[in-house]
């Protein structure tokens, strides 16, 4: 039952990234062309997001498990840390330079995008090499998709 609505959830979302033109890339990036072209449209969809985001953690921290009776993980670290700006840097270079960030990348790769495929291939490779130097850092014993 949950990976029904986690589906559901996942098509609302990425209908909701189509509407409003987040899986555009040129709209993406005449919204981050602040001395240029410059298209504030996106700002209004990302305060609208993060109106929705703060209300659902609100109800979230105030429950133990979710509406479907699984486990409630929050995240347990809040402060800014150099890693978080490092991380924040890097996604965000990688979103003005492609137009995507994961989750329109994602729905434009099931349109057939070229573009979109060679994002999402160049993500998943960033993530499986932040993976591995994780594993290497923390040793065997850490989590990771390279433990031996």
């Amino acid at each position: 039952m949950s990976a029904f609505f986690a589906l559901l959830a996942g098509l609302i979302f990425g209908l909701g990234l189509m509407l409003s033109g987040m899986s555009n890339p040129a709209k993406v990036q005449n919204f981050l062309d602040l001395a240029g072209r410059w298209d504030p449209s996106l700002a209004f969809v990302m305060a609208g997001a993060i109106a929705v985001g703060v209300l659902a953690f609100g109800v979230a921290r105030r429950r133990s498990r979710s509406f479907l009776g699984l486990p409630m993980l929050l995240p347990a670290a809040s402060g800014v840390t150099p890693r978080l700006v490092l991380g924040s840097a890097v996604f965000g270079i990688g979103w003005g330079l492609a137009g995507f960030c994961p989750g329109p990348a994602l729905v434009v790769l099931g349109q057939g995008n070229a573009k979109a495929a060679m994002f999402v291939a160049a993500m998943l490779a960033g993530m499986l090499a932040f993976d591995y130097v994780e594993h290497v850092r923390s040793g065997p014993s850490g989590r990771s998709l390279f433990r031996g």
